[in-house]
């Protein structure tokens, strides 16, 4: 059994030269990571009591970033003194990875793999499955295989977007046709995912503690904020028992 949905795979392969370039086709991830970067760090020190003031507060940790593209949640949370590990299913997402650590001077160790694969070995205090959710096969199977991987007490993120009428209009309609910040087919309506859907899948898997926050984008200002709104983009962030 697999995760991997080789269409997507081929989508972002195809493109994965640009996960760095700001004004190309992951703007919208450029400009989202400044908001998921803040509420990672500060979810990750509350539950670890960590020191908020530290220049490297992560440092502890040993952090896995499933569907880790071409990095650009892995390198500020290796900056932020994360020991990061980063997998895709993409062997040219992991190659523009690799490459652009090595430019950035961090040490990040990236796997061409999915969490199913049994390739990794040891078990890690945090998970990022941050917009990846929506892009695999299997769903049980693949948080069922990211929990494997999860320490008890560890802390597991899943952002992804919600099925509603709202983020048909915003996250397809809008983000792909009307303002054309992504390729048109980027996602598939059908395969979002409710807050309450994914809930009870981690009720499942043995997680408590479970949080769910939105994040709304400001059209006028370019900004992203937390919010209680949930009805297009979200995160859920849990504990393992």
């Amino acid at each position: 059994m697999t995760t991997v949905n080789k269409e997507e795979i081929q989508k972002f392969s195809k493109i994965a030269d640009e996960w760095w370039d700001t004004k190309g086709k992951f703007k919208p991830l450029h400009m989202f990571n400044p908001i998921r970067i803040k509420y990672i760090k500060e979810k990750c020190i509350s539950h670890f009591k960590l020191k908020e003031d530290h220049p490297k507060p992560l440092m502890p940790l040993e952090l896995l970033d499933i569907g880790c593209g071409g990095g650009l949640i892995s390198e500020p949370m290796c900056r932020l003194g994360a020991k990061v590990t980063g997998i895709d299913a993409s062997n040219k997402n992991i190659n523009v990875a690799t490459l652009h650590a090595k430019k950035s001077g961090l040490d990040i160790n990236y796997i061409n793999t999915s969490p199913e694969q049994k390739v990794i070995k040891k078990k890690f205090d945090v998970i990022l499955n941050l917009e990846i959710i929506e892009h695999v096969d299997n769903v049980d199977l693949f948080l069922e295989s990211s929990s494997k991987l999860l320490k008890e007490n560890g802390i597991m993120f899943v952002a992804t977007i919600n099925r509603t009428f709202e983020s048909y209009i915003k996250a397809i309609v809008g983000a792909e046709y009307i303002l054309r910040w992504l390729p048109i087919g980027t996602h598939d309506w059908n395969k979002f995912l409710k807050p309450n859907e994914i809930h009870e899948k981690l009720k499942k898997l043995n997680f408590e503690n479970i949080e769910i926050d939105g994040f709304n984008f400001n059209l006028f200002l370019q900004t992203w904020k937390k919010s209680k709104d949930n009805s297009v983009n979200y995160i859920i962030v849990a504990k393992k028992n």
